[in-house]
């Protein structure tokens, strides 16, 4: 049985997931050799430790750690100074500058942690950087979840798919989006009217500009660009059009014509758009399902879909990805 000390960098919806995911699953993995022991979780109001593992019921109903942690350490801190194998950090994603889950990867990958991210900003704005610090300091870095949820795509690529060549990526890649496109259609909502449901149903944001805009279904191409591809992309190489502009009559007018229109990420051309997809493509998902098909050389076109967001479901990725780490040939015992 082999012991893994997590520190757990964020407590929102995502935070709280892992914690669950790893006690309901903790007979499982031990079946394969693994004990998950989550031995910190820490926010901005501090940090609780426990170095028998820290148990989901402490923590039931709790939206921050005031009152709860009980050592004043947060971020960089947090990572030094708690004895651990491996950071999780899923703090709030920012493509801007990648803060302060850049700074945290960096902080891990330099202490020699292996690091599981949900979280899209430190990858858009600094994969390559990441990449060569994590293999400097002989760990891992990875980030399933930062580009399809609970598609197993980066995975996909990186071992059922070896030896081909990928020629492109194109999906959808934003629930929100999805949903909103979805009930225009079907029920012949505005988008105005479509958003409010979503944002009722906490399906959108109350600023939805992160998802309409196309802003993440970016960032996530930009994810696939500089992993997949090899490219050096950044966030302005992206050339970006949201869902704001689309209207019930050309979501009608395309159904007429065998057609629904979706929002459409594509690498390596790097553009995200509202397009034309066959309503029998597999592509033509509804709503809040996230879809991609990648373009082999060998093994033709591969398509993967699954849910794109919520706490289980992001958590299912990154725990998976921290099975695969202690699962690799590249990891020496």
């Amino acid at each position: 049985m082999r012991e893994v000390r997590i520190s757990l960098v964020g407590f929102g919806i995502v935070g709280h997931g892992v914690l669950e995911v790893v006690k309901r699953k903790r007979e499982l993995l031990r079946k394969i050799g693994l004990e998950l022991k989550v031995v910190s979780v820490t926010d901005i109001t501090g940090t609780l430790f426990d170095d028998g593992g820290i148990d989901p019921g402490r923590l039931s109903g709790a939206r921050t750690l005031e009152g709860i942690a009980n050592l004043g350490i947060i971020g960089k801190e947090a990572i030094q100074d708690v004895e651990s194998d491996l950071v999780v950090e899923v703090t709030p994603t920012n493509i801007v500058h990648g803060q302060p889950g850049l700074g945290h990867i960096e902080e891990a990958l330099s202490s020699g942690k292996h690091v599981v991210t949900s979280n899209k900003g430190p990858l858009v704005v600094a994969f390559n950087h990441l990449q060569e610090l994590a293999q400097d300091n002989g760990v891992m870095l990875k980030y399933e979840a930062t580009v399809g949820g609970t598609m197993p795509l980066i995975s996909l690529v990186e071992k059922n798919l070896v030896g081909n060549e990928v020629l492109s990526i194109r999906g959808i890649f934003n629930g929100t989006c999805n949903y909103i496109l979805t009930r225009m259609m079907e029920e012949k909502y505005t988008y105005s009217y479509a958003l409010t449901e979503a944002q009722e149903l906490g399906i959108a944001e109350a600023d939805p500009a992160y998802d309409v805009d196309g802003i993440d279904t970016a960032g996530k191409i930009v994810i696939l660009a500089n992993s997949v591809f090899g490219m050096d992309a950044e966030y302005s190489d992206v050339a970006v059009t949201g869902i704001r502009d689309v209207t019930p009559e050309a979501l009608n007018l395309a159904w007429e014509r065998g057609y629904l229109i979706k929002l459409i990420g594509e690498v390596p051309a790097l553009t995200v758009k509202p397009m034309l997809v066959p309503r029998r493509s597999p592509l033509a998902v509804g709503g809040t399902l996230n879809v991609a098909s990648i373009e082999t050389d060998l093994s033709g076109t591969i398509t993967v879909t699954g849910l794109g967001a919520g706490s289980i479901e992001t958590a299912s990725a990154i725990v998976s990805d921290v099975v695969s780490i202690y699962t690799s040939r590249q990891l020496d015992p």
